[in-house]
């Protein structure tokens, strides 16, 4: 047995139920398809949101899945009308290949695609598996001086550059961006790479606000705890989008605000920190209603936006920055975990902690093979022994 002819998964069978198996490995669907050999895998908070709570909004689990979506590699296979990559070329994997028919792919907007083929987002499985199969123009070359694990998170900076898109975001503005974990932070970095005069960070952790000083934000803002009682939690966020206005010099407010916590204060605070006309875009996804100061954003002529996934451009855009330095992925692991620990790696990121980041997930040298129990498994080396 050996590595070329098994294809070990890591499958959530059900919530809270996840599994090991060596499912058969995956064909080309069409001539346009190649086989990515999966080296690196980021775990994104959706996984773990299917994970134990087996739906995002109408996506539903009603049927196993493979999790995982944020993943580069190395193309082993490909159809005979793939143009862009050949067997060896290393490459970031987009996890979403729409229709390509529908108004909305056809005008550039194919994350709004309601027959997106997209990776451990129900029915179809995601990329923690030895072997994806993916449209090979959904594949993007990553150069040489580039990690798998930059080719992985090329995903979360895809993200962070759609954000940015959203907001029409150019040189010379200011941007405050509410969180600094993963995605607020790469905003910040992908703000600073676009030419952002001024781009403040705001989170309620003080570790993940300094990790963000030093990776895009020229500045930062960590909110004091107050009693719950001491004032309206409206007129309380007021006050906190006020005070950073004030505290960091932004005039009549930010150019453009991105909200990427969908925590309700900030949600909230970020509307009373933005200048008149200027833009704020909701990214972070909290509770499904929050408390909206809309009689502020239409006084002030906001120009209210919201941001999901990616489209056309991005992914290339994505990648030029990782390749160019302007931003550093990387800098946002800080645990890395072999495929065998997958488990233990997706409860880390469910716990949340303040000095959790971002988590990867690497290649094994083993092969598993596995029942559907999430507690047996036997390991097998690729030499068979």
């Amino acid at each position: 047995m050996t590595s070329t002819n098994i294809n070990p998964a890591f499958v959530l069978q059900s919530i809270k139920n996840v599994s090991f198996e060596n499912r058969p490995i995956p064909q080309l669907r069409d001539e346009h398809d190649v086989r990515v050999h999966i080296k690196q895998t980021g775990i994104c908070g959706s996984d773990v949101h299917y994970w134990q709570r087996g739906r995002i909004g109408d996506f539903i689990l009603d049927s196993p899945i493979v999790l995982g979506h944020e993943s580069a590699g190395t193309v082993v296979e490909v159809g005979s009308k793939v143009k862009n990559v050949k067997v060896g070329t290393r490459v970031a994997i987009e996890p979403g290949v729409p229709c390509r028919h529908c108004d909305y792919c056809r005008s550039g907007a194919y994350n709004l695609c309601a027959d997106s083929i997209f990776a451990a987002t129900p029915p179809w499985d995601g990329t923690l598996q030895k072997y994806y199969i993916v449209a090979g123009d959904y594949c993007y070359p990553i150069p040489d001086h580039m990690s798998a694990e930059d080719g992985a998170l090329v995903e979360p900076v895809a993200v962070a550059v759609q954000i940015c898109k959203v907001a029409d975001l150019r040189a010379g503005q200011t941007v405050l961006v509410f969180g600094c974990g993963p995605i607020g932070a790469l905003c910040q970095a992908v703000a600073k790479g676009y030419g952002a005069t001024k781009v403040i960070g705001v989170d309620i952790s003080k570790p993940r606000a300094e990790f963000a000083r030093g990776f895009g934000a020229d500045d930062v803002y960590v909110p004091e705890k107050t009693a719950e009682s001491a004032a309206d939690p409206i007129e309380a966020s007021r006050a906190m989008g006020e005070k950073i206005v004030q505290q960091f010099g932004l005039g009549e407010g930010a150019d453009v605000v991105l909200e990427c916590t969908g925590a309700e204060p900030c949600i909230q605070a970020g509307v009373f920190a933005t200048k008149k006309g200027g833009t704020y875009v909701q990214a972070g996804m909290g509770k499904e209603n929050v408390v909206f100061p809309i009689t502020t954003a239409c006084i002030r002529a906001l120009n209210i936006k919201g941001s999901i996934r990616y489209t056309a451009g991005c992914y290339p855009a994505a990648v030029d920055l990782v390749a160019s330095g302007k931003v550093k992925p990387r800098s946002l692991i800080t645990h890395r975990f072999k495929f065998e620990e997958s488990l233990e790696a997706f409860e880390l990121v469910r716990k949340g902690q303040e000095d959790t980041l971002k988590v990867i997930i690497h290649e094994s040298s083993n092969i598993l093979l596995t029942s559907h129990s999430s507690d047996f498994f036997i390991q097998i080396t690729e030499n068979g022994k």
